[in-house]
């Protein structure tokens, strides 16, 4: 058995591993960017390296640093967790000619079904059932286009060295092929280093199915079940469960067995799942599913797994590479209850889902116990960054029945208390508490198709704006009694003691960005807060409030209001941005700039993309009009909000 382990990751998935190997009794060791250095996974390893800036190039991508590392800590094994070099198989090669074991497949499995192309090529001499698409190495625009219109539309484009919908995209009719096939191949290379795509038919209603195998050094290969992912938005999973929605023990035979199959092609060893798409009209059949690709990792989804059938699947994993036999055999595998996995991110859904960051001021996602887990790499008072996947946790519950999980798991967003950074927390719960997915009749598409009821403006309320106004309320009176601790001064007293009649002062605030104004009434039984009507408000029961310096942030049915103090000031209405300034929307790198100065442009014209965490976002024109001044320029780094360029509103012309 290994003693020690090196996980070469960060995060949820790093903590993830460091909790089941410190259960078994090994050393763990942790390496980290100067970005994490704080950050949970280093504080809960034994040891901890530094690998270098914030950047993943220059810190957890560096192989040669990470093994370093691993040979001056005396580490036995590496775990790759899932993301950054997790699928590398240069660097599973590289482990073990450093004398290292490491945790996942042999680089051989690795590199056979890393390549989309080949692995289909595989499974079809496996007997493994494939999408009908082209699969070749013949990259030429005008020879693919010709090959989508035999293969017929709608149809996808996809990286074969991709994977989370990176360097993918769904082309519904011939006109729309080319500006597809360049976005996917520029993604595709930003994000893989590897442009060449393949082509796939579009299964119509599709449901993404995928099997969890597991298999070891003696030969042995079993499956431990399929999950569901089929809620997904830009084909990133958002809800997973186990076990599917409709699933017969007919149809879960089927395929495990051509999960199965699958490994034992390419000779697999260690945790893996193979991912199909399964025809979503009329049901889940025998004949109707089609094999996509198989990702040789642990999933994010894979705590899903665990709770319906008992298993640690990293204390499998360290096991088979330790060279043990499986820890149960098929037959002694079964399923219990039902459980669900939402991915809690720092996004905002009201804004195209934009990755949101900042510092964690609270954090409460309720008790684990009793059904609930949550598996986080981040705890109140940690910073979400703009240089990693934004993810804050995995809500994951498990109930006897598919509608017990769904209810807790749905309660359980509806408490979830997150301030700081917005959260994608009331869509969750939204979603959860949609009637086709509550009913299990639904694909791929139900989000897309559904967005606007899933993602409801939140309006503020009287309620919302008491908690908000107590709250900096409260920030001033510790203020001035942390200024005044060392003396007594009638001044600073805040027990509403006054010598007149009761009165009421204006009390000014910047809520969102917008300046407000409520009335302080001081009463004898304490401080009251007054609308413009002179009425009483007070908060409700279902909002919180947090504090942040001076800043206070309020919760509301997920949703959240930052309250500002208003702070009077001379201002230069010259830096007040004017009307048709367009400004960038997120911190990251601009990718293109379609547009130079003087060039007309119409309302949804693309003017430029900005790629943040690994994923394009292009912004268009709002209204017609002309450019007047361009701010940016093509491969620079640009800040959130930030002016990128004067957009002038073409004049009326009457008829």
């Amino acid at each position: 058995m290994i003693k020690s382990v090196l996980i070469a990751n960060r995060g949820e998935i790093a903590c993830r591993v460091i909790k089941t190997a410190k259960r078994m009794g090994l050393r763990t060791i942790a390496v980290y960017s100067e970005a994490d250095a704080q950050a949970k996974h280093v504080r809960m390893a034994d040891e901890a390296f530094l690998l270098g800036p914030a950047a993943a190039s220059d810190s957890y991508l560096r192989s040669g640093r990470i093994l370093a590392i691993a040979k001056e800590a005396g580490a036995d094994a590496i775990h790759p967790g899932y993301g950054f070099l997790s699928e590398n198989a240069d660097f599973a090669q590289l482990t073990e000619d450093a004398g290292m074991v490491f945790v996942g497949p042999p680089p051989a499995a690795i590199r056979a079904m890393g390549l989309k192309d080949r692995s289909k090529e595989i499974m079809t001499e496996a007997g493994v059932p494939v999408v009908p698409g082209y699969h070749g190495q013949n990259q030429d625009p005008t020879f693919l286009k010709r090959k989508a219109y035999e293969i017929g539309y709608p149809l996808l484009i996809k990286a074969v060295a991709g994977g989370g919908g990176k360097g993918m995209r769904k082309v519904d009719k011939a006109l729309e092929f080319d500006d597809a096939l360049d976005a996917a191949k520029r993604e595709a290379h930003s994000s893989f280093g590897n442009d060449i795509v393949l082509l796939e038919k579009f299964v119509q209603n599709p449901r993404h199915i995928e099997i969890q195998v597991f298999g070891d050094a003696h030969g042995n290969v079993v499956h431990l079940f399929e999950r569901d992912c089929s809620l997904q938005r830009r084909h990133q999973k958002v809800i997973e469960e186990a076990p599917a929605p409709g699933m017969t023990e007919a149809v879960r035979n089927a395929m495990g067995k051509a999960a199965c199959d699958a490994a034992q092609a390419v000779g697999y060893q260690g945790a893996g799942t193979v991912e199909f798409i399964a025809g979503g009209e009329g049901g889940l059949s025998e004949d109707g599913f089609f094999f996509m690709e198989m990702n040789t990792r642990l999933q994010v989804e894979h705590p899903v797994t665990e709770m319906i059938t008992g298993q640690d699947l990293v204390e499998w994993q360290l096991r088979v590479a330790s060279g043990e036999e499986l820890p149960a055999k098929q037959e002694e595998l079964s399923i219990t209850g039902h459980a669900f996995e939402a991915r809690i991110y720092a996004e905002d859904a009201s804004s195209g889902f934009l990755p949101s960051i900042g510092r964690l001021v609270a954090m409460d996602l309720g008790q684990e116990g009793g059904g609930v887990r949550i598996d986080s790499g981040v705890e109140a008072g940690d910073e979400i960054t703009p240089y990693y996947d934004p993810m804050i946790a995995k809500l994951i519950v498990h109930g006897a029945s598919r509608s017990e999980a769904l209810a807790a798991i749905t309660s359980q967003l509806k408490r979830a208390k997150i301030a700081g950074p917005i959260t994608n927390t009331a869509f969750l719960a939204k979603l959860c508490s949609h009637k086709g997915f509550a009913q299990g009749h639904f694909n791929t598409s139900l989000i897309d198709e559904n967005l606007s009821q899933l993602v409801p403006e939140a309006s503020v309320d009287e309620s919302v704006i008491a908690a908000g106004a107590v709250g900096l309320v409260e920030n001033e009176q510790k203020q001035l009694a942390a200024r005044n601790s060392a003396t007594y001064s009638p001044w600073s007293a805040t027990d509403a003691f006054q010598t007149g009649p009761i009165r009421s002062v204006p009390f000014d605030f910047i809520l969102d960005g917008e300046e407000q104004t409520v009335q302080l009434s001081y009463q004898p039984h304490g401080l009251t807060i007054l609308n413009g009507n002179g009425e009483s408000i007070s908060p409700s029961a279902n909002c919180s409030y947090f504090h942040d310096d001076e800043r206070v942030f309020v919760l509301k049915d997920g949703h959240q209001w930052i309250f500002e103090p208003r702070i009077f000031e001379l201002r230069d209405e010259a830096a007040i941005s004017s009307d048709g300034a367009i400004k960038v929307p997120m911190h990251g790198k601009v990718i293109t700039v379609t547009v130079v100065g003087g060039d007309v442009v119409e309302e949804g014209d693309i003017l430029f993309s900005v790629e943040a965490m690994k994923m394009e976002h292009s912004v268009v024109a709002p209204y017609d009009g002309v450019v007047a001044q361009l701010a940016i320029t093509a491969g620079e780094q640009v800040e959130n909000g930030a002016v990128a360029l004067i957009l002038e509103a073409q004049p009326t012309v009457d008829s």
